[in-house]
């Protein structure tokens, strides 16, 4: 059985500086790796588990047996991060983690087709309930589609080609297996242009993984959401695993930390706006050496955190109101 190894554990543990009394939210608790030694700092405290995979979620749970009295576990998707803290936990919380990466246990063990080194059933359902799997993405979608979403959620190159050869092989016979469409992917990129030491089907597997699971359309309202639920003095941390979230997570992070959103030639502010939050990576926290030689998963990873100031963000309506004064 895999067991899983938490990236960058240590820079975590500093960054959000946890206390013995802490409410904390696991926002993507996978198999526990990071909330075991979370709940290890609480005595007093509690730490909500949320996960949408629930089989995965049995995992943790059984993981952290030892610790059941501080540990909530809730099946749901973090997209629904407000209402999940409401009806749990009840207040405002002191620690935020979202580790964005899925676990390797999906790689490995699931049996969903997440990984191009596998001949297995096409899938790639994190929450086994959603309606749409990647079997069906690679053989309904028009050409059209697929390109986009192979060029908007895996930044590759070759997205039109790879479609078109989606289309073609899917009309000889319908793409069943990973494998199947491992094979297609090859056999679309060009081989003098397959990356070093990169599989050429990573970026298409990536894209169609990202697509099935909603992962960056949700991502930003759950970053606002989180932070909105800190108590000042509270912390966020956030991992990211490639570039499209690692700019949201920027992004989100960057506008929070602004403050006045006036033109740079306005001699006053004139817009109001308040600072929420103090951003605590001006750059990303990455695993070091001997981290991504222990774990190659790893290499990828980047860590940004953020404290919460004393202020509260307006809503969507008292935007709209300042602006339009």
């Amino acid at each position: 059985m895999w067991i899983h190894n938490p990236v960058m554990l240590e820079q975590v543990l500093c960054y959000l500086d946890i206390k013995r009394d802490d409410s904390i939210v696991d926002c993507t608790i996978g198999e526990g790796g990071h909330s075991l030694r979370f709940l290890e700092h609480l005595d007093g405290g509690t730490l909500l588990g949320i996960e949408q995979d629930e089989e995965i979620l049995g995992r943790a749970t059984k993981r952290l047996h030892d610790y059941a009295e501080h540990f909530i576990p809730v099946r749901d998707n973090f997209s629904n991060l407000k209402s999940i803290v409401q009806r749990t936990i009840g207040k405002g919380v002191d620690k935020i983690f979202f580790d964005l990466g899925i676990s390797m246990y999906h790689f490995k063990e699931s049996g969903r087709g997440f990984s191009f080194n596998r001949d297995e059933p096409l899938d790639m359902r994190l929450d086994q309930s959603k309606p749409v799997s990647a079997l069906d993405v690679v053989n309904t979608f028009n050409r059209k589609k697929l390109t986009e979403i192979i060029w908007a959620y895996g930044e590759e190159r070759f997205s039109n080609r790879i479609a078109h050869f989606i289309v073609g092989e899917r009309a000889k016979n319908p793409i069943t297996t990973s494998g199947q469409l491992a094979d297609i992917v090859m056999r679309a990129v060009p081989k003098k242009f397959w990356p070093r030491n990169v599989h050429p089907a990573t970026k298409t597997f990536q894209a169609l993984r990202i697509f099935v699971n909603d992962e960056i359309e949700i991502l930003e309202k759950a970053l606002r959401d989180g932070v909105d639920l800190l108590r000042p003095g509270g912390r966020i941390c956030v991992i990211s695993f490639h570039s499209l979230e690692d700019r949201i997570v920027k992004s989100v992070f960057s506008d929070l930390n602004k403050g006045c959103h006036c033109p740079p030639d306005f001699p006053v502010c004139v817009c109001g706006g308040k600072q929420f939050i103090k951003v605590l990576t001006k750059k990303p926290a990455q695993p070091d050496e001997h981290e991504v030689e222990k774990n190659p998963a790893s290499r990828s990873a980047r860590l940004r955190c953020a404290v919460k100031l004393n202020t509260t963000i307006p809503t969507i309506r008292e935007e709209e109101m300042r602006f339009s004064a």
